[in-house]
């Protein structure tokens, strides 16, 4: 018996658009990073600051190809440096199934190189995590997002 459902649009062709709520766009955010306390204070500072939604985490580059083809986030922060996968290689297959998501790399290993190399490989921006959240996370999940 076919289903009346409408068909759901797959990941791969997700929108890489924030969705309007109100006067507000809303983001899905996918925080992925090793070191737990360092995902609950980025998540803690996103929900505190802002009207954006955590959407999910995850704790190595494998499991964030999985939930970022789970959860169709506008937006994944992506660390550099993680056991199992790093984020380069993550990012990479994660742009392969989903080429319009937005991905930021928050690492402590910030260079020119690593930089072009996050370029090349379609990631949006590198931001360090010596710096400020409400100075550059913030500002650069906005250029990140579009808006």
């Amino acid at each position: 018996m076919p289903s009346s459902l409408p068909a759901r649009t797959p990941p791969s062709l997700a929108s890489d658009l924030p969705r309007p709520v109100g006067k507000y766009v809303q983001l899905k955010i996918l925080i992925v990073d090793d070191n737990s306390v360092i995902r609950h204070l980025i998540r803690t500072f996103i929900e505190t600051h802002t009207d954006w939604q955590v959407c999910g985490e995850a704790e190595n580059g494998q499991v964030a190809i999985e939930r970022a083809i789970e959860q169709c986030p506008d937006v994944v922060i992506l660390d550099f440096s993680m056991p199992v996968m790093n984020g380069l290689d993550a990012a990479r297959q994660i742009l392969h199934k989903a080429p319009n998501m937005a991905i930021l790399l928050f690492t402590m290993h910030t260079s020119e190189q690593l930089r072009k190399d996050a370029a090349n490989i379609g990631i949006r921006h590198v931001v360090s995590k010596s710096e400020s959240l409400e100075d550059y996370l913030l500002p650069s999940l906005k250029k990140v997002a579009g808006f």
